[in-house]
């Protein structure tokens, strides 16, 4: 990870158009490519970000940041406070609380009460930023990335955009969906869901451990 504290200023063109003027802040660079520029305030959310894939031209004032989809990040230095870098090495991974992983495992044994059809291909299916918790197929052969929360809230929504964008990259799945799953979905969330194209899903645990019982078994 790359961290450097200046003065500048940010433009970015491609959905729409967006301008920061010239202030100090943070631009963080992480390993698997993202951007992202910070104020001092404003809790986790950056000023502006490009998510990976994406390419990054340093010169020596300004950097300049592109994606396939042909949006542009231009960040212009002004002058530079600070500038390091770390080698944080790999991340585990956020483990999930015992309520989330009963909800994968209860739903990976039965994914059609997401939506009929839906058909289970691996749990914990690997990308280069971590697994997400199931890829499934629709009735229509289209992979579908699940993500399972106990609340459904931003962030998760956001986590499931980059396992989206990251699959999509592999030819051999070819157009992938997204469908976020928790017991509550935040309002804000889903609005976040439908920009992105992404299903959401809300679920009862304990519906879902009453099916788990109704089971036969050999004893």
């Amino acid at each position: 990870m790359r961290l450097v504290i200046a003065r500048c200023s940010v433009d970015y063109e491609g959905r729409l158009t967006a301008h920061l003027p010239p202030a100090t802040r943070l631009v963080m660079v992480k390993a698997d490519g993202c951007v992202a520029v910070h104020a001092d305030g404003g809790a986790y959310k950056p000023l502006n970000w490009m998510n990976a894939p994406n390419h990054l031209d340093i010169g020596p004032d300004e950097w300049v940041v592109t994606n396939p989809k042909g949006e542009r990040l231009v960040i212009t230095f002004d002058e530079v406070y600070s500038d390091t870098s770390f080698e944080m090495g790999e991340d585990p991974g956020l483990e999930k609380d015992a309520v989330e992983k009963r909800l994968q495992e209860l739903i990976a044994e039965r994914p059609w009460v997401l939506e009929e059809g839906l058909q289970l291909i691996r749990r914990e299916y690997p990308t280069d930023i971590g697994p997400v918790d199931l890829l499934c197929t629709d009735t229509e052969g289209r992979a579908v990335a699940v993500e399972i929360k106990r609340r459904g809230e931003i962030d998760g929504v956001e986590q499931l955009t980059r396992y989206v964008e990251r699959l999509s990259l592999d030819p051999r799945l070819g157009e992938v969906r997204g469908m976020f799953v928790a017991q509550v979905v935040k309002p804000q969330a889903k609005v976040l869901a439908e920009a992105r194209g992404i299903d959401t899903v809300e679920v009862d645990y304990d519906e879902l451990r009453g099916l788990a019982s109704d089971r036969p078994t050999l004893f």
